[in-house]
């Protein structure tokens, strides 16, 4: 089985990697730099494999998606982890928008172009599933104000996830929203719960069994409010 995820050099990202590795998946671990890729990937086994990826950069996007079809011809996880920008200084009423657009850049078109881009590779996966990394900020139901660049961002993530998961229903591909919770890493802060806490519930929407869910939104395996 073969794993692809974004952000993977370190938290939660990193954990997602090191939890499918020891399921004996082949991990495709992907970061902004070859070196950051390479720096989490040496320390985790043979089977996770360091790749560059900026998924703002569509030419990025293009080599990643060549370089899985050619070595692999298929794709069976695709794991959308990597964010950006969580700008607790900000509000909705005063947001500097091209920090919101800087976020979107990464925490929505970057999940969205690379999703499009492996597609046709996780068409050809033995048992395909995508995971887009949510968070509650991005539940309507739970909503309030602050954080308006990474709020809006998850909320159209979310909003992705449930058109993906209904366009590719008769595909085989499984396309669940997950959230961590709150969780103790650089974005996150101290105080959160265990990285592999959270990472256990990417996990489990990643390993799914054929008739599992799609287009839900999940934390710790039970359904999140939208």
């Amino acid at each position: 089985m073969i794993a692809l995820v974004t952000g993977g050099n370190r938290g939660i990202g990193k954990e997602v990697c090191r939890q499918l590795a020891s399921r004996d998946y082949t991990v495709l671990l992907t970061a902004r730099s070859r070196e950051r890729a390479e720096g989490a990937a040496g320390r985790m086994g043979e089977n996770v494999l360091p790749l560059r990826l900026d998924v703002t950069s569509p030419e990025d996007i293009e080599a990643v998606a060549r370089e899985v079809e050619d070595r692999y011809g298929r794709l069976d996880v695709l794991v959308n982890n990597a964010a950006i920008t969580y700008d607790t200084w900000q509000s909705a009423v005063e947001a500097d928008l091209d920090v919101v657009r800087e976020a979107l850049e990464t925490n929505l078109y970057g999940a969205w172009r690379l999703t499009q881009a492996l597609v046709p590779s996780l068409r050809e996966g033995k048992r395909p599933r995508v995971v887009n990394v949510s968070s509650g900020a991005g539940s309507l139901t739970e909503m309030g104000g602050g954080t308006p660049a990474y709020t809006i961002s998850k909320v159209a993530l979310n909003a992705l996830t449930r058109m993906l998961a209904s366009e590719l229903r008769g595909s085989r591909i499984l396309v669940n929203a997950v959230c961590p919770g709150w969780v103790a890493t650089d974005m996150g802060g101290p105080g959160g719960r265990p990285v592999a806490e959270g990472a256990a519930g990417i996990v489990w929407a990643a390993t799914l069994p054929g008739d599992g869910p799609t287009g839900g939104f999940f934390r710790d395996r039970r359904r999140v409010p939208w």
